[in-house]
């Protein structure tokens, strides 16, 4: 009875042929996961803006959402603004609190540089009454590029974008 299967050469062969494949592919699924990362922060970030908005207005009161060590890319915190001093009194109730490695870098314009406050109507407003707009930006690691937007309107309306665009602000020396 003869027995089949495959030699030694063909099994190294396939294996070979194999760890060639595979070290095709790693580097598209590092871009993959990257890209899966930024998506995932701005889809987060947005979310967290929806929901301080939202409580803001359920509450009729004015609810802030600030970066975590003044740092949007390692999370962010929704507080109601009891004291009217934002996250600057801790005796002010968390709401909400998301953490994040820090890996992806998110920054934000002048106006939501690290925190976003919105009035009992949902508008978001500075702490002495101003109307307040802008756009925080989920930048690309490597590069001065914005590849996704969370865009905050005076009406409080929050929408996120996935234009890509040079932006100064991504650059890696902008103080992150």
């Amino acid at each position: 009875m003869r027995q089949r299967g495959f030699t030694l050469i063909e099994l190294l062969l396939g294996l070979i042929v194999s760890g060639i494949l595979a070290n095709l592919a790693v580097p598209g699924f590092k871009s993959l996961l990257a890209s899966q990362q930024r998506h995932g922060a701005a889809q987060s970030l947005a979310a967290g803006l929806r929901y301080a908005r939202t409580e803001a207005i359920a509450r009729n009161q004015a609810v802030v959402i600030h970066a975590v060590d003044e740092d949007w890319g390692r999370g962010w915190r929704v507080i109601v603004d009891v004291s009217g001093r934002g996250h600057l009194d801790d005796r002010n109730p968390v709401l909400l609190e998301h953490q994040d490695s820090g890996q992806v870098p998110v920054v934000g314009n002048g106006p939501l540089k690290n925190q976003v406050r919105f009035s009992g109507l949902g508008e978001p407003v500075f702490s002495g009454g101003g109307f307040r707009a802008g756009t925080v930006h989920v930048c690309a690691r490597d590069q001065a590029q914005s590849l996704f937007q969370v865009v905050v309107a005076p009406s409080g309306r929050i929408s996120l974008r996935s234009d890509r665009a040079e932006q100064a602000l991504c650059r890696s020396d902008s103080g992150r």
